[in-house]
């Protein structure tokens, strides 16, 4: 591995991600949030920076294209369980969270199957939106519980977040962190059905 600037910033990012829930064991709420809220923002900046630099400056390797997809798997796979586990359960959010979480198992799993012709499912454009809007949903919704938390000391209900005459703010960062998440899931279905349609002339040949 090289120690330059954007495998660095990889780095942080990956243990950035772990470092999600720790905020909520070492503050009380809402500052939780709040913690949760920049350590996640900023790990998400990370994101663009270091593949940015690393282009820029010629500084591409094997280990950042390696970890540069793991570490935004585990950023979002740990903050939606966390953002899951402070939402009290909305059926709302884990529906969308939970093909989010199926689809990064599902294709891991195709891209371990193929081994090395696991290159045929590179990252497209419509993935890396993906990732984008899964990170911006993430954060709205990390506002919404903490907002929440500030306004009625717990987080948001089922039920709360449809925007009633009484809308709050924590509502409407709910209600528009849910609206995101739906469309990061579709984002995500989309791409996990383009990857598998890549894959099938693979899977079902000989091994």
């Amino acid at each position: 591995m090289q120690w330059n600037v954007p495998n660095i910033l990889t780095i942080m990012r990956l243990l950035a991600a772990p470092g999600v829930p720790v905020m909520f064991l070492y503050f009380h709420r809402p500052w939780a949030d709040w913690a949760a809220l920049t350590l996640f923002l900023l790990a998400a900046i990370t994101d663009w920076f270091d593949g940015y630099l690393a282009r820029a400056w010629n500084q591409q390797s094997h280990f950042g294209a390696a970890m540069d997809p793991i570490a935004d798997k585990a950023m979002v796979v740990i903050a939606l369980v966390v953002i899951t586990g402070y939402s009290g359960m909305n059926p709302w959010l884990i529906l969308p969270a939970t093909l989010i979480l199926f689809r990064e198992v599902f294709v891991s799993g195709l891209r371990e199957s193929l081994g090395d012709r696991s290159t045929q499912l590179a990252v497209t454009r419509v993935a890396k939106w993906k990732t984008t809007t899964q990170m911006v949903a993430i954060s709205v919704l990390f506002l919404g519980t903490g907002l929440a938390f500030v306004e009625h000391g717990r987080p948001p209900r089922v039920g709360e977040t449809a925007l009633p005459g009484g809308t709050t703010w924590a509502d409407l960062a709910t209600f528009a962190g849910l609206v995101l998440i739906w469309l990061a899931a579709g984002l995500t279905a989309w791409t996990g059905w383009d990857y598998f349609r890549k894959a099938m002339p693979f899977l079902r040949g000989p091994k």
